[in-house]
C-alpha cells in the first residue's frame, strides 16, 4: 500500500514483549519496565491476525523485535505461523543473542530467515557496563550458535556511542572478515531513555569512514544502511544515520507495539490501537496508520529529542 508521500509500506516491526533479559542504557531502565497486565498484551492469536492483515495490504517483511524476543515463551510459535502467513516473504528476528544457544535452530526451523543481533563492544567490562548485566561470553556464544544454524544472513548491530565505543570502531569491523556477518553502525537515537548520555555521546557515522578509510563503496541492497565493505572480507559494513542523514523518504515500514498500538514513525506520537479488533476494523486501522506516516521525523538531536513519547523498548527496537 503506498502512503500519501508514495512510498510503498511492505514492511511490518513487530514487537511481541517489552521485556528484556538484559538492561541496556540506551533502551531500558535501569530497573526494567513495570510488566502490564497480561490482558493488556496482543496475544498471540491477534499477532498472528496482525500479521495477516498487514500481508492483505502489501506487506511481504516482518521483523520480530522487543523488548527482548527470545524471552517470549511461544515465540517459535509466533515466527512459525507468521512464516506461513500468505504474502510474507521474509521473517527476521533482532535479539541481543544471550538465548540463541538454544533457540537458533528452532527458530531457523520455524522459518526464520535472518536475525540481527546487537552487539555494542567487544570489551567484556564495556559490554557488562552498557547491558548492565549482561555477559559478552553468552553474547559470542549466541552468535557462533546462530552461525551454525545455517540463517540466510547475519547482521550484528552496533549502536555508535561517542566515548564509550568509537574506540573500537576497528575491531568491531573486523568480524567481517572473521565471520560472514554484516556489522552495521547505528547512530545512537535521543529517546526517552537517553538522558544520561551527553552530547558528546551523539557521533555521526562519518566518524567509521574516517576510521575505516580502506573501505569500499558497495551497491545499496534497499534497506537503510549505506554499504561498505573491508577488503578481503566477508561480509560487509552498514552505516545507519538516522540524525546527521536521515532516510524517511526511502521509509517503507510501519511498528506494532507489544501491547497493540501501530506507530505510524518511530520517532512520532500517532498510534493506532488493535488490540481487540475484527479482521475489517483491523484493517482499516492499518490502512489509517500507513496514510498518517509523516514525511519526515523532524530534527533530531541532544537538544532535540524523539517525539516518540515511549521507550524504545515500549516501541520495538
Amino acid at each position: 500500500m503506498l502512503d500519501r508521500y508514495g512510498r510503498n509500506i511492505t514492511y511490518l516491526r513487530l514487537s511481541v514483549t517489552e521485556l528484556c533479559n538484559l538492561r541496556c542504557r540506551y533502551c531500558m531502565p535501569e530497573d526494567g519496565v513495570c510488566k502490564k497486565p497480561h490482558e493488556d498484551m496482543l496475544t498471540e492469536e491477534e499477532i498472528v491476525l496482525a500479521v495477516e492483515t498487514a500481508a492483505e495490504l502489501g506487506v511481504n517483511k516482518l521483523r520480530i523485535t522487543g523488548g527482548e524476543p527470545l524471552v517470549k515463551k511461544n515465540i517459535v510459535s509466533i515466527c512459525e505461523r507468521s512464516a506461513a502467513v500468505p504474502g510474507i516473504r521474509e521473517v527476521c528476528v533482532t535479539t541481543n543473542g544471550v538465548l540463541l544457544p538454544t533457540l537458533a535452530k528452532p527458530l531457523r526451523e520455524a522459518g526464520v530467515r535472518r536475525l540481527n543481533i546487537s552487539l555494542d563492544t567487544l570489551d567484556a567490562e564495556k559490554y557488562r557496563y552498557i547491558t548492565r548485566l549482561g555477559s559478552l561470553d553468552d553474547a559470542l556464544r549466541g552468535i557462533e550458535t546462530a552461525l551454525d544454524a545455517d540463517y540466510e544472513k547475519i547482521k550484528l548491530n552496533a549502536v555508535l556511542v561517542g566515548g564509550f565505543n568509537d574506540d573500537e570502531i576497528a575491531p568491531l569491523a573486523e568480524l567481517t572478515r572473521r565471520w560472514p556477518v554484516d556489522l552495521r553502525f547505528i547512530e545512537l537515537m535521543p529517546m526517552l531513555d537517553s538522558p544520561a548520555f551527553g552530547p558528546e555521546a551523539f557521533i555521526p557515522c562519518e566518524r567509521v569512514l574516517q576510521t575505516l578509510p580502506e573501505l569500499k563503496r558497495e551497491e545499496d541492497d534497499g534497506g537503510v544502511a549505506k554499504l561498505y565493505r573491508l577488503p578481503g572480507a566477508q561480509g560487509r559494513i552498514g552505516l545507519i544515520s538516522p540524525l546527521s542523514s536521515h532516510f524517511c523518504r526511502e521509509c517503507n515500514r510501519i511498528r506494532l507495539t507489544a501491547d497493540g498500538k501501530l506507530k505510524p514513525c518511530l520517532h512520532g506520537k500517532a498510534e493506532f490501537p488493535i488490540k481487540g479488533l475484527d479482521r475489517d476494523a483491523m484493517r482499516e486501522q492499518f490502512r489509517a496508520a500507513m496514510l498518517a506516516k509523516p514525511e519526515w521525523h523532524g530534527e533530531l538531536s541532544f537538544s532535540s529529542h524523539s517525539q516518540a513519547g515511549r521507550g524504545m523498548n515500549t516501541i520495538g527496537g
